[in-house]
C-alpha cells in the first residue's frame, strides 16, 4: 500500500504519470516553479502500466526537455531511452505464410504528394520502451518539484455544484463482499483548482467525467487492441535486424484480400534493447469474428517466413496488451456549449481525449505535446480556472496536433465503413469524404468464425506471467457482468462466450455453466473486455492502487 502524504489539496491535480500528464506537470513547473503540482497513478510504479509500439517524433519530447534539463543529452538516461534513431522503415504487406511485399516505395511516393498514409514513414523517429520512457519523465518532475504519487487509484472527480472540486480515490482493504478489513483506508478526495486527466485510453475517471459533465463525441471513439512481446535473440539475429530498424506490416494474417478475414490492423517488429526484439499485433476491435484472439494472429504473424527468422528460437521475457484510441477529431469528447475538451477547470490530454493520428497510427508526440499546451492554459488561467478548458483548447486547435487531427479526422471511420481492401485507399481523402456514421465496435460481432486460427490455444497463463501483473486476492473484482442473463440467454447461445477468447489475460471463465470473470487478478487493465462483449454487458473498474501489469520494457 502507498505511504499517504496527506498531499489532499493542490494548486493543480494530474490524473495518469503517463507521457501526457508529466508533460503537464514538467512544462509547468518550467513555466512557474512557484505552482504546486502532484501527479497521481494506479501503477505500483512509473511506467508499470505504460505500453506502445513505440514510435516517437522528436520535436514535443526536445521542446520539453530542453526547457526543463538543458543537459539531458549527455545524461545515462537519455542515451538509455533513445538510443534507437530510426533509419530504416519497411512497410511490408504480407500474403499468406511466406510471401512478403515492401510497399515503403508507395508510402514514400504518397508522403512526397503530402497524401495520406505517407504520414507513416518514421525516418528519423525514435523507437523505444514508453515504459521506460515515462520513468525517466517521473524522475525529471520529481527533480522539479512536482509531487508523484504512485499506487493511488482514482475513482471520480468530486463535484460542488456544477464545478469540480477534486478527486475522489479508491477506497483499500475491503474484501470480496465489501466488508472493512482491519487494514482498511477510505479513498480521501484530493481537492485541486485545476484538474488534469491523463489516464490513458479509456480512462475511468476521464469516461465518468464525459457522462457527468454532459461533454459530447461526434461519433464513436472506435479501439484497436495491441499485444506486445519482448523477445530475447541471439546477438546474430539481433544484429540482422540492426538497432535502427522498424517493421509495420499489413496483410497476413488478419487482412487477406478477397477471401478475407478483413480486419484493419498490423504487426509490428522493432528493435529494442541489446539481443531484444519487440514484436507486436494491433487489430481493431471491430472484428466480426466470435472466435478472434488478437494472441492467435499474433503467433500466425510469428510464424511468417518474414518475421521468423529474426525471433526463432527466442524466449518472451515481457509481454502485455493495450487498447489504442482510434476515433480520431470527430471522437475527442467536447462541451457542446463551450467546444471544449473538457470542462471549466478540466482538461483532457492525450490518449485519454483521443489525439492518435491514424494515419500515422501514432499518438505518444501528440500526448506531449497536449500536456504542454494544458500546462500553458492553467498557467494563463491562474486567476480564473474555469476558464481553463476553454484555453487549453484554443492551444491545442492552434497546434499540430490539430493540423494532424484533422488531416485523419474520417481515416478509421472510413475503413470501419467499407473495410480494410477499399477504406484504406479511399481514407486518403477523409478531409474531402463526408463523415460516416458507424456503429461502436461492440456490435460488429457476427458468428462468423476466425478460419486462420492456430492449431493450439495461446498460452495465456505464461503471457500473463511475463506482464508480472499482480492484484490483492481478497479485494472485490474490479468487473462485473452487469445482467447474467444476458450471457446464459444470448451471448453463450449466439457467440459462444467470446469474451473467454478474446480476453488477453484469461480472465473469464465458465464454472458450473456460468461465465464469470473467475481470475480478476490476472488482469492487464487493458478494458477490452468492456469494449467489445457484444451485448456492452461488462464493466471495469478500477481495482485497489499498485495492481495491475508491472512493466519495465514495454
Amino acid at each position: 500500500m502507498p505511504n499517504n502524504n496527506e498531499y489532499n489539496k493542490v494548486s493543480v491535480l494530474v490524473v495518469g504519470a503517463g507521457p501526457a500528464g508529466l508533460a503537464t506537470a514538467i512544462q509547468l513547473r518550467v513555466l512557474r516553479p512557484d505552482i504546486d503540482v502532484c501527479v497521481i497513478d494506479k501503477a505500483l510504479d512509473l511506467g508499470n502500466h505504460n505500453l506502445s509500439g513505440a514510435v516517437l517524433e522528436k520535436e514535443p519530447l526536445h521542446s520539453l526537455l530542453d526547457a526543463a534539463k538543458p543537459d539531458w543529452r549527455e545524461t545515462d538516461e537519455a542515451k538509455d531511452v533513445l538510443a534507437n534513431v530510426i533509419d530504416k522503415d519497411d512497410i511490408m504487406f504480407l500474403l499468406g505464410r511466406g510471401m512478403s511485399f515492401n510497399i515503403f516505395w508507395a508510402l514514400k511516393m504518397a508522403k512526397s504528394m503530402g497524401i495520406g498514409w505517407g504520414q507513416m514513414i518514421h525516418h528519423g523517429d525514435y523507437s523505444l520502451s514508453i515504459s521506460k520512457l515515462t520513468k525517466w519523465l517521473g524522475n525529471i518532475a520529481r527533480e522539479k518539484g512536482v509531487e508523484v504519487l504512485t499506487g493511488f487509484a482514482a475513482d471520480r472527480i468530486v463535484m460542488d455544484g456544477p464545478t469540480a472540486v477534486g478527486v475522489k480515490l479508491i477506497d483499500q482493504g475491503v474484501d470480496k463482499e465489501g466488508h472493512k478489513q482491519p487494514n482498511y483506508v477510505e479513498g480521501e478526495t484530493i481537492e485541486a483548482r485545476f484538474i488534469v486527466l491523463a489516464e490513458g485510453c479509456d480512462g475511468l475517471v476521464t469516461e465518468r467525467f464525459v457522462e457527468a459533465a454532459g461533454l459530447k463525441r461526434e461519433s464513436h471513439q472506435l479501439y484497436s487492441l495491441g499485444v506486445k512481446e519482448l523477445i530475447r535473440v541471439t546477438p546474430e539475429q539481433y544484429a540482422k535486424f540492426s538497432r535502427g530498424r522498424v517493421i509495420h506490416a499489413m496483410g497476413y494474417p488478419i487482412w487477406t484480400p478477397v477471401i478475407g478475414p478483413g480486419m484493419f490492423g498490423g504487426g509490428i517488429v522493432y528493435a529494442g534493447a541489446e539481443d531484444h526484439l519487440a514484436v507486436g499485433m494491433i487489430v481493431g476491435l471491430d472484428w466480426k469474428y466470435r472466435d478472434f484472439n488478437t494472441q492467435d494472429a499474433l503467433v500466425r504473424f510469428k510464424e511468417h517466413g518474414y518475421v521468423k527468422p529474426f525471433i526463432e528460437g527466442g524466449t518472451v521475457v515481457e509481454a502485455g496488451a493495450k487498447m489504442i484510441p482510434e476515433g480520431g477529431w470527430y471522437a475527442v469528447p467536447r462541451d457542446p456549449h463551450t467546444g471544449s475538451i473538457g470542462k471549466d477547470n478540466v482538461m483532457i490530454l492525450g490518449d485519454s481525449a483521443g489525439f492518435v493520428n491514424m494515419l500515422k497510427i501514432k499518438g505518444l508526440h501528440n500526448a506531449l505535446e497536449s500536456g504542454m499546451q494544458a500546462a500553458r492554459a492553467i498557467v494563463t488561467c491562474m486567476d480564473k480556472p474555469e476558464g481553463a478548458a476553454k484555453r487549453y483548447t484554443d492551444n491545442v486547435e492552434g497546434s499540430n496536433i490539430a493540423k494532424e487531427m484533422n488531416s485523419a479526422k474520417n481515416a478509421r471511420q472510413t475503413i470501419a465503413k467499407f473495410g480494410p481492401l477499399q477504406g484504406m485507399p479511399l481514407s486518403v481523402l477523409g478531409g474531402w469524404l463526408p463523415k460516416f456514421k458507424v456503429e461502436p465496435d461492440y456490435e460488429m460481432m457476427t458468428t462468423a468464425p476466425y478460419r486462420l486460427k492456430p492449431n493450439q490455444n495461446f498460452d495465456k497463463d505464461t503471457f500473463t506471467a511475463v506482464a508480472a501483473t499482480e492484484h490483492r486476492e481478497e479485494q472485490p473484482s474490479h468487473l462485473t457482468i452487469l445482467d447474467r442473463t444476458i450471457c446464459e440467454t444470448k451471448c453463450t447461445p449466439v457467440y459462444g462466450s467470446p469474451c473467454i477468447t478474446f480476453c488477453p489475460a484469461g480472465v473469464y471463465e465458465t464454472i458450473h455453466d456460468e461465465v464469470k470473470p473467475a481470475n480478476p487478478s490476472n488482469c492487464l487493465h487493458c478494458k477490452t473486455c468492456q469494449r467489445k462483449c457484444p451485448f456492452d454487458n461488462i464493466r471495469w473498474t478500477a481495482p485497489e492502487g499498485g495492481g495491475g501489469p508491472r512493466y519495465k520494457r514495454m
